[in-house]
């Protein structure tokens, strides 16, 4: 009997060896798929401009502005073709961006009830030096921003140097934000203020200089030593109308005024990409580059255009949500066009990974997904589902998409008067991966897969 038990147990642990041995000539491919590394803890760089259509870049397709910091962006690093925005204007596409929530599903607890759970305070809490240099538009538009609750260093930021919200807010006295104000206004027209830290620094400022201050202010700030990761977050207030570029920039672009605007956002690129090679923090840092929405077309020369894409800025068509998206870096993420969904929401479950961090799932509309296994290991992206909400609605899942509402614009550009949304009892339906620019509505076609996308969503 003793002698059995020898024999079965000799069996058994060869039986083991050979197991392990397969293990580690087949590769995790067969194995049980091992965890990313925990808290890689890179730096993060994240550019993030203000309403630049999917079709304004060279790498995205535009023919006539030149983009070549941002075209070396997308073809070292990953180039995503399905990136939204977690809204179509501004306020709600930060609000996800920054809290990781669905801004239609947040409900009654707002940001300003926890900002200690908001995405800079979350890279504060692990170790992380952390700054902002932009616009924030999270703190609504206070009479005293200086002081506000929700001012961005009472929101995880270090630093802060930018104006409270929009270049258009407050308007010029007496006048609104038309289409003929934006036509003649100067760069000192619209009062809006710099402020750095709690200190307003120029009132109004000269929005000529935006671009090129905060970049000067972001290469300093890289420059600076220091024995922690940073997450630097460039929020450039360009292209929001009024578009305005520094001197160097104007009439140098063969894409008009607005091409002045997008070739120096570019060239800031190149000189946070410089900064960070010459303090050899290249080779550690994630870069990403997005815009909070599609593009304000409605307003011609001081709008860019969303390419293939229908609709606009405020707008739930393609072109209200589909941005550019590029993540770049060295020696972790391979080149390569990526068209798996994403939103920008999901970039606080992805920098949670990467830095150890904690998610706030138990906060109301919470929806950030981790993107990390598609770009540190080309996996298919997470997201198969996105809601296109506020004052048009509309739901994807997978190639399809249907409208439950519909508008081509979010207001009169000549008299800022809202215009009110068509409402469709029978959804259109639309097959994206056919018809990208949303023109052939299937509804009468496949009432089945407007029924499967109705119960997707009451479950979104």
């Amino acid at each position: 009997m003793l002698r059995f038990a020898g024999i079965v147990r000799d069996m058994f642990s060869r039986l083991y060896c050979l197991l392990a041995g397969w293990v580690l000539v087949l590769g995790p491919a067969y194995a049980a798929s091992p965890e990313l590394p925990k808290a890689l803890r890179p730096n993060v760089v994240l550019i993030f401009v203000d309403d630049l259509g999917y079709g304004d870049l060279t790498c995205y397709g535009n023919t006539t502005i030149k983009t070549p910091h941002l075209d070396r962006l997308a073809k070292e690093g990953q180039r995503w073709t399905s990136f939204y925005s977690s809204g179509s204007t501004c306020v709600p596409s930060r609000t996800g961006l920054m809290s990781g929530r669905h801004p239609a599903l947040i409900g009654k607890r707002k940001l300003s009830a926890a900002p200690e759970k908001l995405m800079p305070a979350m890279f504060k809490r692990q170790g992380y030096a952390t700054a902002i240099f932009g616009k924030w538009h999270l703190a609504g538009y206070p009479k005293d921003f200086t002081q506000s609750p929700m001012h961005p260093l009472e929101c995880g930021f270090d630093y802060h140097f930018g104006t409270p919200g929009s270049n258009d807010v407050p308007p010029p006295l007496g006048k609104r934000q038309t289409r003929e104000v934006f036509d003649h206004c100067t760069k000192f027209s619209f009062p809006v203020p710099l402020i750095r830290g709690r200190k307003v620094v120029e009132h109004p400022t000269n929005q000529e200089l935006l671009t090129r201050r905060y970049t000067a202010e972001a290469v300093k700030w890289i420059r600076t030593p220091r024995d922690k990761p940073f997450f630097l977050y460039l929020a450039h207030n360009m292209p929001h109308a009024p578009i305005f570029a520094s001197k160097k920039f104007q009439g140098s672009s063969d894409g008009g005024r607005y091409g002045d605007v997008i070739e120096e956002i570019d060239w800031s690129v190149g000189r946070v990409m410089a900064a960070l090679k010459l303090a050899k923090l290249d080779t550690n840092t994630l870069v990403i580059f997005t815009s909070d929405n599609g593009p304000w077309s409605m307003f011609g020369p001081h709008g860019g255009t969303a390419g293939p894409l229908r609709g606009e800025k405020g707008t739930s068509w393609e072109g209200g949500y589909r941005v550019p998206g590029i993540f770049h870096w060295p020696g972790k993420i391979k080149p390569a066009t990526v068209p798996g969904m994403a939103a920008n929401l999901d970039l606080y479950a992805t920098f949670a990974t990467l830095t150890g961090g904690q998610q706030p799932q138990e906060l109301s509309g919470y929806q950030s997904l981790d993107l990390t296994e598609t770009l540190l290991r080309g996996k298919p992206s997470p997201r198969t589902q996105w809601l296109f909400s506020g004052s048009a609605i509309a739901f994807r899942s997978g190639d399809y998409k249907i409208h439950l509402s519909t508008k081509d614009r979010s207001s009169n550009p000549d008299t800022r008067q809202r215009e009110p949304a068509t409402q469709h009892a029978t959804p259109l339906l639309f097959n994206l991966s056919r018809d990208l620019g949303e023109r052939t509505d299937l509804s009468a076609r496949h009432p089945e897969i407007i029924q499967r996308l109705q119960t997707e969503l009451k479950k979104f």
